[in-house]
């Protein structure tokens, strides 16, 4: 079973965590037309002073040309959360999220979402013995305060949403999977994350944190391009390097280098909104979190620009080191 959920990191990771554990998960789903951008978190913590299953709704909608963030946090308890190994699904009341399927039944103060969106052509990372999740080595670690893994890059949704009686329609729409557990979020980190560009089989995730490791503090790296079927991935474990890097409000731009080739990204973001997070399993720390931005790239081979493009419905977060 270690093997198994080393290398499906979708898998239900905390089953035999009893305190300061939390295991959350990360749905985007990007409407038919664009309009309505919906990121779904279901989750468990499990804190010593409030444990509890969640259902964490994040929504950006651009109605007539303006732009509107909006958060809702669905409590649950304990006991209201199952999964399943084999097909792969975990359940919170009436909602269920696998990899074929997302089943929504929520219902909180201004907030009304029902219906079923399939999933298909979903795109997993490649895989090996160095590199069995996106952690690469770390992934075998025992003692990291945060774990991350990718669960697909781009894949097709279609179906129906009941949004506050409205519907919302993705067919051959476009979404993402992934998920954290552990006790944490890094104290400081850049998150960026688009797989609408204009070529429609490419996806970005990029990822660079303040990283915890046997009493010291390194700066980890994991950000990986698809793009026409080939994976380009930058990572601390495979040599590659941050040569330039450029925060500000709601921007940030990082030049990549691995052997021959060189990735430039630049990401901005109009809004952002606060996000639940996780601090020794408790959800009590907020991050703020963009679901609008874009983002453009720039792939160079031994200097010559191979792919140019831009990503539109971005997830960004730019979690800065609090002063001391």
């Amino acid at each position: 079973m270690y093997f198994k959920k080393l290398l499906n990191p979708e898998l239900y990771q905390g089953r035999k965590k009893k305190k300061s554990y939390f295991e959350g998960w990360y749905y985007k789903l990007v409407s038919q037309d664009e309009k309505l951008t919906l990121a779904l978190i279901p989750g468990i913590s499990k804190s010593l002073n409030d444990p509890h299953a969640f259902i964490q709704v994040f929504m950006s909608s651009n109605i007539l040309g303006s732009l509107t963030l909006k958060t809702f946090y669905n409590r649950f308890e304990t006991h209201d959360f199952s999964y399943q190994d084999d097909p792969f699904s975990i359940k919170i009341g009436n909602n269920i999220f696998s990899k074929t399927y997302v089943s929504l039944d929520i219902k909180v103060e201004g907030l009304s979402i029902k219906g079923k969106v399939n999933i298909s052509s979903t795109t997993p990372l490649k895989k090996s013995i160095w590199m069995p999740n996106i952690m690469g080595p770390f992934g075998y670690l025992n003692f990291m305060e945060c774990y991350h893994g990718v669960v697909s890059m781009n894949h097709m949704l279609n179906g129906t949403l009941q949004l506050n009686g409205s519907p919302v329609i993705f067919n051959e729409s476009k979404g993402y999977i992934e998920k954290d557990w552990g006790k944490s979020f890094p104290r400081a980190y850049v998150w960026l994350q688009s797989n609408h560009f204009n070529r429609k089989d490419t996806s970005l995730m990029f990822s660079y944190a303040d990283i915890p490791f046997l009493g010291f503090y390194f700066k980890g790296l994991i950000a990986v391009l698809t793009y026409q079927g080939k994976e380009y991935r930058f990572a601390t474990y495979n040599r590659a390097r941050i040569k330039k890097e450029d925060i500000k409000e709601r921007y940030a731009s990082y030049i990549l280098k691995k052997g021959k080739y060189l990735l430039e990204i630049e990401a901005s973001s109009e809004n952002e909104i606060a996000l639940a997070s996780p601090k020794q399993g408790e959800m009590i720390n907020q991050i703020k979190e963009g679901l609008s931005g874009k983002i453009n790239i720039k792939l160079f081979e031994k200097q010559r620009l191979i792919y140019e493009d831009t990503g539109y419905h971005a997830g960004i977060e730019i979690m800065k080191k609090k002063a001391s």
